[in-house]
């Protein structure tokens, strides 16, 4: 997950994989170093020690098989991701949340609106003292803000993976990490004509599994299958 968020952001894509289709997909989350009930030490954080947690993570359930798991990173998760990708399969989405989605019916009813339930979520989250410190976040945002991949590390990332693996997903409407950084992406991992697939939202934000679940469910689903039929 990303910057300051919790594993149970991931909650509607357990539910849409890990319950309703448990007999085909088995679901992992965590919380990142510095954030949730993971450690949270006092030091300097980069996204490729934060990929070594998560290796570690794999190793120890036994997900360790060549090309058996789809890594999907949410902003900083998905630099996370990449730095996880010179030795794992990789479905990566780069994905704040837009106005239009926040003033929309709450599409699970238990709140007036989408925007209530994010409310909801982030008080929830940072009432959490033990779980959401402020040294761990700006750890988090060190790494974030010092993470850098060259051209030739993502072309490397791009031939060991497979252009074919790859889904950069972005919404118009992010501002926190702009559409022209996602077609930079997309451009130096070899482009959509070598194989790496976009989707663009328009009018959304930076939370795509909460914006667009049924959507993000579809494509998730796509990418696993062209990914599993290329074994």
């Amino acid at each position: 997950m990303g910057l300051g968020a919790v594993k149970w952001y991931w909650q509607r894509q357990t539910i849409d994989f890990g319950h309703d289709q448990a007999s085909k997909y088995s679901c992992l989350i965590f919380d990142n170093r510095g954030i949730g009930q993971s450690d949270k030490p006092v030091m300097r954080y980069s996204t490729s020690e934060m990929a070594k947690d998560t290796l570690e993570l794999l190793n120890h359930l036994g997900w360790n098989g060549e090309r058996s798991v789809h890594i999907i990173g949410i902003s900083m998760g998905g630099m996370i991701a990449q730095e996880m990708s010179l030795d794992k399969q990789i479905a990566e989405v780069k994905t704040r949340v837009s106005d239009s989605w926040l003033l929309h019916p709450d599409e699970d009813g238990d709140f007036p609106t989408n925007g209530d339930r994010f409310a909801a979520q982030e008080l929830t989250k940072r009432q959490d003292t033990q779980g959401f410190t402020r040294k761990g976040f700006i750890c988090q945002a060190l790494a974030a803000g010092w993470h850098k991949k060259s051209p030739e590390q993502l072309k490397e990332i791009a031939d060991k993976v497979g252009r074919q693996r790859i889904l950069v997903v972005h919404g118009t409407t992010d501002n926190l990490i702009t559409v022209p950084h996602g077609d930079v992406l997309v451009k130096e991992l070899g482009g959509e004509d070598m194989g790496v697939t976009k989707r663009v939202f328009e009018g959304r934000g930076h939370y795509l599994p909460m914006e667009e679940r049924a959507e993000f469910k579809n494509l998730m689903e796509g990418i696993f299958e062209k990914a599993n039929s290329m074994r």
